[in-house]
């Protein structure tokens, strides 16, 4: 064994370097023990798999599987180290594994300071141990001779117990450094106090190579000071940094070294040039100096950086990269470990670079190269340092790569800030930056492409970074001023490299020849700068630079550096399975692809013209630009075509790329993003490939064969059609999709296609951007973006919100670099392509966020730009444009307007669609934030220099308003402010160009992105703020909501320009919410209202009779005090509707936005409510009081009747007890009949009041048709109403002398038909009018009342307000038709007149009463106690009937409150609900119910809805319950009144005062009440004890009688006879206006009462509303919604007979609002009944039946509901 022994005399050389080395390692490692230098002794190896050495290995062989391997035989070396010169040598074993690049260090020999040596003991060869076991990076280890050619470096850990601590502190590391070749070895510490270093003589170093490394475990402890700790191994992905949270756009200085890496994220995602320039801010206020030099919080930007990357994911880190080389900061080529000494070629990092140059060999053809630069064959020139070096490497190389003109810092210098921060983890990273040049002489520091590599650190530590830069570059650069020291890094004998010495020191001539004959490194290629100038140094090596990469030929791309990297044991990122597999899924795809045009064509089939093709039918579906007058039909040939392409599309099977494209999306989710970005990747680059070529043609036809139009015109379409990307496979797996949406449910392919919308959806919540427009196809597949976000939304927290943002602008004005400035995303630019239609991109705000923005996700939208070249050509492309602007805005919550300085004069064509589109916003209540951006203004001063031109913008702006809304007929809208939150001053930002300099050389302009700062700044401050400011508020929706703006608004859009139809289901669902909000507050306005009327009437009818002596005349007092007590209530009432409605309004709620037009139009109707209960009201009390003042000559005679009998009798009484006779009750019987007889002579002559009903109701008609003229009024005077009314009323031609006038305005009319619509109008109205007569005979006959003029007063307005909606009614006809209703009238009155005055007939009622005033007298003259009896008889007489007739009164309104708030009231909640539930039902009844709900919707909606309430009551005990709680209600009322009234009164002061406790509640009968209170005379105590008594009997027994009237026939008689009818009540608030659409008949469901404008939610064919076509006379199939968008017309009455076109149908029916609807399944329900009652309605209507459409004919009820559900926006929750 041969042996080297430390002798300090051979010590001579290289002292001062061995204790700078010591001293810089003390400085990184200030708390390890120093531990004296000691030299290696090597012994000769023992060759392989020695027994010694395998009894080694084996024996660790169980502890350390996963680092030493079975497969590979270890090498052993056996060394003895002497760790002084006077002691022993110690033995070190060395294993190195030959099958990997890995060693171990099994055991190890230390020493301390002091002389005894100390026994560490054996290391466990387990990885991950503390200071225990270190694997180390060398090179590959291979036997030649006996001799190990390569180097061989090991570094361990030991660790030294302290006993005066307990604890245990890290010692520094041991490296032992092999010269195997020259058979010389040194062991060397890095860290050393030990006094004898400084007698270390020159030469003991002279042959020895001095080696310094980087410390260890450094990286864990940088990252936990970072806060970094947990993230290690790629952890932090990129939607965590791109999230929204509270330091986005925080101006709050750096505090901590936590917040360091995300400051300088945040600013690096912005392509912040003074993203490295961080540091902490240091606190001045508590220092009485300032420390310039204390790093304690700084740390420097390339260890910043390298910690970072080795927490990114690889997707972060390809971001990271791009934005760094949008900085022109030098990137990571090789990433090193200082743990693990592992480096990594980062080529996956920058695979995703793309770049575009012009050398100057092509600079005269004006030609430029474009591809990604990691593909690229570029020479690459290294710069590396050896030893020491005075001269500046980093700076230097920033001076050669920079024009003197634009200097810019590519690579950290130590004059930059932090970066004279001691590194501690970047040693030995190699960075890259590219010089590319422009092609222009005067500003190019190269003429052609170099890439310019800089290694960090001392390059003798690190041979592997060494050995790859040797192997890969043209030229190497070694900055080195010790040129005698240890270069055997350079002897690579694979380097290919020319090298070059670099230094400002001075050797003499000999020694730099030895030097460079050594090293093989030419004379020439020596640079010594011996002058301070920079300049002229960098000038000289910029041209030996350029001579380099001119003679070396060496090219090498980055791609095959992997081939190098993985030879020499660097880790290759892309080596990764994920991404190994997402490549080779890719190239399955691509690799096939020769022609782009073909490819497409046979394997993405289903998007390409098929889909164009059926998006142009979808269009016309809309537009109707070329229908005939058979619109229907012409839908359903369009219907059948589209049927017709999505079968050629289901014929054609999934292609084999979709097939693996779906594969490959259907990965985890890492390996499908892998996937994902290497398809974008190879997809790119053909397309760029064919791009470039077609472009080449392409100015080669238009220099050589200008002439050839024809070609260049094939190859302009071709450049058109050359793209393909990722977008395109999602538009074939969209039309996948949709495709098999087609198909019925069962088919078994819908059922495989049903997981695809989920994967996109995750890839949007990736952060992937996802297509929502294509771009091609001009066209949203609805089908599938539906599911996608439904999908989305199920993915994330159901009640997640999503603000949306949008960017508008023409064309290459840097759209997509703004959002990508801004927020960091994606979105592609410059990719041979500008962005086509539009991609949305979601950005996850953060949790202590989400309550200040109200958002949950951001959703930022790029679109195409507007007054694109490629569309200008086509007439179609300002519609296009239209189209896209309406969309994006109207998705939009902000809207962003990019105004590029350059295209002013186009934008203005862009404002003006934006004014539009703003405008229609703003019309369906959504007023989004406007902010203009105005590029390309690099004037610092340039928001105050631009005053006057935003002031002009404004001007302008106002004037597109004004010409917008004339064009929209919206006259109100006159300033821009009036439909868009803008503030000229606050909402314009003014933003530099992008570039610094000329690119590609140039660095993103800091001012650029410090004014998109501000802009963020401002957009995420103004969502902040939207809370406080009621005008600024934006409110986020869900992804649900989203999709249905969406799909609604782009309905609208694809309408005629500017013919703007919205009929959106978010806008439906608010306005239903707002109805049903307002419908509860009216209907309880009414309830009160009605309550109280009926309260007051009850006190009519208890007037005299409750009260004694009061006057009648004193009732119209009691009139006008309940008139105005009534419009106190009524306003108080109106107000709290009115709070109510503020109330709902500034709730800060989505839908609240969307109905805010309907606004005024719900004040207008409780305003219309309040006056129209205020008349009703009036008038009942009014009739109330004037049936009560009718009946005072009735009541005067009953009194005068009363006043007698009790007079005589009282007499007779008395008579009889002076007498003192002993009168037996024979006796007594006597007496009182002579009495009797007496009363009856004196009552004979008393008569009943007579009443010609007939001749009053004459003067009344007389009155009411005094205004139609003389004709009219002669007609009356010859009319006998005694003869009128007894028959059918049958219409007479000769009352329309003037028919023809309206024949000759109505195209769908003849005689015929107009005698048969009019006399189905007068029928209605007859039917209408015995209804009413039938009331108010029933009321008589219950409450004993006679003939009023009221009920003729009623019955005349109620024909006036049937007849003024049908003016074809003539005068003479309206005349017959009151002279009928009024006969009939006049003769049921009179009969009813009769039947009262034999009712109340003195005599009559004499004969009546005389059994029980003769009872009364026998009992009074032998003077029994008949408490009980008298109580019983109350009961009976008085309290029961008053107690019947309260239930009565007030079960109507109890039985339509159930209806409205029970089980199954949604359906009475708002008429839209209503017309649903009434139409659902109706499929299941026959012909007769249609047509009497088309011809009589009123009458039928009626009887409807009282069939509904005999259902509901019939079954269970519905009405019995309700019954039986009013009976309780006042039963507890009664016996309250009883227990209250003092007892100690005469029974006859009690019973009055009883009555008038309750005569706002019970209305007793009067003649009862008289009856009862003659001759009695009973206790009054026991008399209410006993009252109780009954009353608890009379309840129970009429609980039991509720109990047995609950049959169908009862239950319809008890709410037939009911005076306050339910149905009528539910009808009132149900049939709203009664307004019908003018075409169809459909009723309008505008809420409440009052409203400007009336609509409907289903329209149907208008030959249900009875319209033919003039020639045929077959029905019309046409729908109004259809018509609308037509370019058909229409005459009718209104048009004076004119035709009139329906688009402007407003025009003629300004109050009507049919929204275009081209959907065919909306309309399926009337297109159901018109088809399966064709003939029925003909015949009926007396025309021929309709032509149906094919498509009509293959509907079923089914179809029929799904159509009814969409139309009224029902979903299976809500039909429930």
């Amino acid at each position: 064994m041969a042996k080297f022994e430390l002798e300090r005399k051979k010590l001579k050389t290289q002292v001062e370097m061995v204790k700078q080395a010591i001293l810089t390692v003390y400085e990184l490692v200030p708390e390890a023990e120093p531990i004296a230098l000691v030299k290696a002794v090597k012994e000769m190896p023992m060759g392989i798999g020695s027994s010694e050495s395998s009894c080694s290995y084996e024996a660790k062989q169980a502890e350390s599987s996963d680092l030493l391997r079975e497969e590979f035989l270890p090498v052993v070396y056996e060394e003895m180290v002497s760790l002084n010169e006077n002691s022993t040598p110690r033995p070190i074993r060395i294993i190195s594994d030959t099958g990997t690049s890995r060693s171990l260090l099994l055991k190890e020999a230390l020493t301390s300071c002091e002389s005894e040596v100390t026994e560490i003991g054996d290391f466990t060869p387990v990885q991950g141990i503390e200071g225990r076991i270190v694997v180390v990076t060398s090179q590959k280890i291979t036997e030649e001779e006996s001799n190990l050619e390569t180097g061989l470096v090991t570094r361990a850990r030991a660790k030294k117990a302290k006993a005066e601590e307990g604890s245990v502190q890290s010692s520094t590391l041991l490296k032992i450094n092999h010269d195997l070749s020259g058979g010389k070895s040194k062991l060397f510490k890095e860290q050393s106090c030990d006094p004898e270093i400084a007698e270390l003589s020159e030469e003991a170093f002279s042959d020895d190579k001095i080696v310094k490394v980087p410390g260890e475990h450094h990286l864990p402890k940088l990252l936990s000071t970072l806060g970094l700790g947990d993230l290690l191994g790629g952890k932090l992905t990129l939607s965590s940094v791109l999230e929204i949270n509270s330091n986005t756009v925080s101006d709050k200085p750096t505090q901590s070294m936590e917040q360091l890496p995300w400051a300088f994220l945040r600013n690096l995602m912005m392509s912040n040039l003074n993203a490295r320039n961080i540091k902490c801010a240091q606190d001045v206020h508590d220092c009485s100096f300032i420390d310039v030099n204390n790093d304690s919080d700084a740390i420097n930007p390339l260890d910043l950086t390298t910690a970072l990357f080795h927490c990114s994911d690889p997707f972060l880190q390809q971001e990271m990269v791009s934005k760094m080389s949008m900085c022109q900061f030098a990137l990571p080529l090789l990433l090193p470990n200082c743990d693990t000494q592992q480096s990594t070629l980062m080529l996956w990092a920058m695979r995703d670079l793309v770049k575009k140059f012009r050398p100057h060999s092509l600079a005269g053809d004006r030609t430029f190269v474009e591809g990604r630069i990691v593909e690229m064959d570029i020479p690459m020139v290294s710069f590396v340092r050896l030893g020491e070096s005075s001269l500046p490497k980093s700076q230097t190389l920033n001076k050669l790569v920079s024009n003197p003109h634009q200097h810019n810092d590519t690579f950290v210098h130590c004059d930059m800030e932090c970066g004279d921060v001691p590194r501690t983890i970047s040693d030995g990273l190699v960075e890259v930056s590219w010089y590319l040049p422009c092609g222009n002489t005067n500003i190019d520091m190269f003429k052609e492409s170099v890439a310019i590599v800089n290694m960090r650190g001392d390059g003798r530590l690190f041979q592997t970074q060494m050995s790859f830069l040797l192997q890969t570059s043209a030229a190497v650069f070694i900055f080195s001023d010790d040129l005698e020291g240890d270069l055997s890094t350079l002897n690579n004998r694979e380097s290919s490299a020319e090298l070059f010495l670099v230094t400002s020191k001075t050797f003499n001539m000999k020694t730099l020849s030895d030097i460079c004959m050594k090293h093989k490194v030419k004379e020439s290629n020596v640079i010594i700068k011996k002058k301070k100038n920079d300049a002229e140094f960098v000038k000289k090596l910029r041209f030996h630079v350029s001579e380099a990469i001119g003679k070396n030929q060496i090219k090498m791309k980055v791609e095959d550096m992997a081939a190098v990297a993985r030879r020499i044991g660097i880790v290759v990122d892309e080596d990764c399975t994920e991404c190994t597999n997402g490549r080779r899924n890719a190239e399955g795809i691509t690799g096939k692809i020769t022609d782009v045009v073909k490819f497409k064509k046979d394997q993405l089939p289903l998007h390409g013209e098929i889909w164009k093709q059926i998006s142009q039918i979808e269009k016309e579906n809309y537009r109707m630009r070329k229908a005939d007058k058979d619109i229907e039909g012409y839908r359903s040939s369009l219907k059948i075509k589209e049927t017709k392409l999505r079968k050629e599309q289901q014929q054609k099977a999934v292609s084999e790329a979709m097939g693996k494209f779906t594969a490959g999306i259907s990965e985890s989710g890492t390996q499908r993003l892998y996937f994902l970005k290497w398809l974008k990747t190879q997809l790119d680059n053909l397309s760029r490939h064919n791009l470039s070529a077609l472009r080449q043609q392409y100015k080669d036809c238009c220099r050589n064969t200008p002439q050839d139009k024809k070609l260049i015109a094939d190859l302009d379409e071709q450049i058109s059609n050359c793209s393909l990307g990722p977008e395109h496979f999602f538009r074939e797996l969209g039309q996948i999709y949709e495709c098999a949406c087609s198909l019925p449910v069962s088919n078994p392919a819908r059922k495989q296609v049903q997981h695809l919308p989920a994967l996109c959806a995750q890839m949007l919540l990736d952060g992937f951007p996802v297509e929502l427009v294509d771009g091609d196809a001009s066209n949203i597949p609805m089908k599938w973006i539906k599911e996608v976000l439904t999908q989305l939304h199920q993915l994330v927290d159901t009640n997640s919100t999503i603000l949306v943002l949008t960017v508008l602008g023409v064309q290459s004005t840097g759209k997509s670099t703004l959002l990508n400035t801004m927020f960091g995303v994606q979105f592609a630019v410059s990719s041979g392509r500008c962005t086509r239609g539009a991609f949305m991109l979601l950005i996850k705000v953060s949790e202590e966020l989400r309550s200040e923005l109200k958002c949950d996700f951001i959703m930022v939208i790029d679109t195409e730009g507007l007054k694109s070249p490629e569309l200008a050509a086509l007439e179609t492309s300002y519609e296009h444009d239209n189209e896209l602007a309406t969309l994006v805005i109207g998705l939009s919550d902000l809207t962003i307007i990019n105004i590029a300085m350059e295209n002013s004069t186009e934008m203005k064509d862009i404002l003006q669609i934006a004014v539009h589109a703003f405008l229609r916003m703003k019309q369906i209540g959504k007023k989004p934030r406007c902010l203009f951006v105005h590029q390309n203004v690099s004037d610092m001063s340039a928001h105050d220099s631009n005053m006057r031109d935003r002031k002009k913008l404004m001007e302008q702006l106002d004037e597109m308003t004004k010409a917008a809304a004339k064009m929209e007929k919206k006259l109100h809208y006159t300033k821009f402010t009036d439909v868009m939150d803008y503030d000229p001053d606050k909402d314009s930002y003014y933003i530099p160009g992008l570039w610094h300099g000329t690119p590609p050389m140039a660095p993103v302009n800091a001012g650029y992105t410090e004014a998109v700062y501000e802009l963020k700044k401002s957009l995420i401050g103004s969502l902040q703020t939207s809370n406080d400011s009621k005008a600024n508020h934006v409110m986020a929706n869900d992804a649900t909501e989203f999709l249905r703006w969406t799909e609604s608004l782009w309905n609208a859009v694809k309408f005629e320009n500017f013919i703007f139809n919205f009929r959106n289901s978010l806008v439906a669902d608010a306005y239903s919410d707002l109805c049903t909000q307002y419908n509860t507050w009216e209907w309880s306005f009414q309830s009160e209202m009605n309550n109280w009327l009926i309260t007051k009437e009850t006190m009519i009818s208890n007037f005299g009779v409750t009260e004694k002596n009061v006057q009648i005349n004193g009732l119209r007092t009691r009139l006008r005090e309940w008139i105005h007590e009534a419009s106190k209530k009524l306003c108080a009432g109106e107000q709290t509707i009115l709070s109510n409605l503020d109330e709902y309004f500034q709730k800060k709620d989505s839908k609240v936005r969307l109905v805010e037009k309907y606004r005024q139009d719900f004040r207008t109707s409780a305003n219309s409510l309040r006056q129209q209960i205020e008349n009703s009201i009036k008038h009942s009390l009014e009739k109330a009081v004037g049936f009560r003042e009718g009946m005072e000559k009735v009541n005067k005679i009953k009194d005068r009747e009363m006043d007698i009998i009790e007079k005589k009798v009282c007499e007779l009484l008395k008579e009889c007890r002076e007498r003192k006779a002993d009168l037996s009750e024979v006796g007594l019987t006597s007496e009182f009949e002579k009495m009797w007889d007496g009363i009856t002579s004196e009552l004979s002559a008393v008569r009943m009041p007579e009443i010609d009903v007939y001749q009053d109701v004459h003067h009344l008609l007389r009155s009411n048709l005094s205004s139609k003229g003389g004709h009219v009024l002669q007609m009356l005077y010859t009319v006998d109403l005694r003869s009128r009314g007894q028959g059918k009323f049958i219409v007479k031609t000769e009352w329309f002398a003037g028919w023809k006038r309206w024949l000759s305005a109505l195209t769908h009319m003849d005689k015929n038909h107009l005698i048969a619509e009019i006399q189905e109008i007068c029928d209605c109205n007859i039917r209408h009018c015995d209804s009413l007569i039938s009331d108010q005979i029933c009321v008589m006959n219950r409450s004993n009342t006679d003939y009023h003029e009221t009920y003729i007063r009623d019955l005349l307005k109620a024909v006036d307000d049937q007849v003024k909606d049908h003016h074809q009614i003539s005068d003479e006809c309206e005349t017959n038709l009151k002279v009928h209703v009024c006969g009939r009238a006049a003769k049921l009155f009179q009969q009813t007149h009769k039947e009262f005055n034999a009712r109340n007939d003195p005599q009559n009622r004499l004969m009546e009463s005389k059994l029980i005033f003769q009872e009364k007298f026998l009992e009074s003259f032998s003077e029994k106690d008949q408490c009980q009896k008298r109580a019983k008889q109350f009961t009976e007489t008085c309290v029961r009937p008053a107690v019947e007739d309260y239930v009565s009164k007030h079960l109507g309104l109890a039985i339509a409150n159930q209806m409205k708030m029970g089980d199954g009231g949604v359906s009475y909640s708002t008429r839209t609900h209503f017309l649903y539930d009434l139409l659902k039902q109706l499929l299941d009844e026959d012909f007769q119910k249609y047509k009497e709900y088309t011809r009589s919707y009123g009458t039928f909606v009626k009887n409807w809805i009282k069939e509904q309430i005999i259902k509901k009551m019939s079954s269970g005990e519905q009405m019995q319950t309700l019954e039986t709680n009013l009976l309780s209600e006042i039963v507890k009322k009664i016996t309250a009144k009883i227990t209250g009234i003092s007892k100690d009164t005469d029974i006859k002061v009690f019973i009055p005062q009883f009555c008038s406790e309750l005569k706002d509640q019970l209305v007793f009968p009067r003649d009862a009440l008289d009856t009862f209170l003659i001759l009695i005379n009973t206790k009054t105590d026991q008399f209410a004890i006993n009252l109780k008594e009954f009353i608890e009997e009379m309840e129970l027994h009429l609980a039991k009688g509720y109990v047995n009237k609950t049959g169908i026939s009862h239950i319809t008689e008890i709410i037939t006879q009911l005076p306050s009818k339910p149905h009528e009540l539910l009808f009132t608030r149900l049939c709203g206006c009664g307004e019908q659409c003018p075409f169809c008949r459909t009723p309008c469901e505008a809420g409440g009462q009052d409203h400007k404008t009336h609509f409907s939610s289903m329209h149907r064919s208008q030959g249900l509303g009875r319209y033919r076509f003039e020639g045929t006379k077959k029905l019309v199939t046409d729908i109004c919604t259809t018509a609308v968008i037509s370019e058909l017309t229409f005459k009718s009455s209104e048009t004076k007979g004119e035709y009139h076109p329906y688009k402007q149908y407003r025009d003629i029916y300004p109050n009507w609002e049919i929204t275009g609807d081209p959907s065919m399944e909306s309309s399926d329900y009337w297109k159901y009944v018109l088809m399966k009652y064709n003939q029925e309605f003909a015949k009926h209507d007396d025309a021929l039946p309709a032509d149906i459409p094919p498509a009509w004919k293959e509907l079923k009820s089914s179809d029929a509901e799904i159509g009814l559900r969409k139309s009224f926006n029902m979903g299976a929750d809500k039909s429930k």
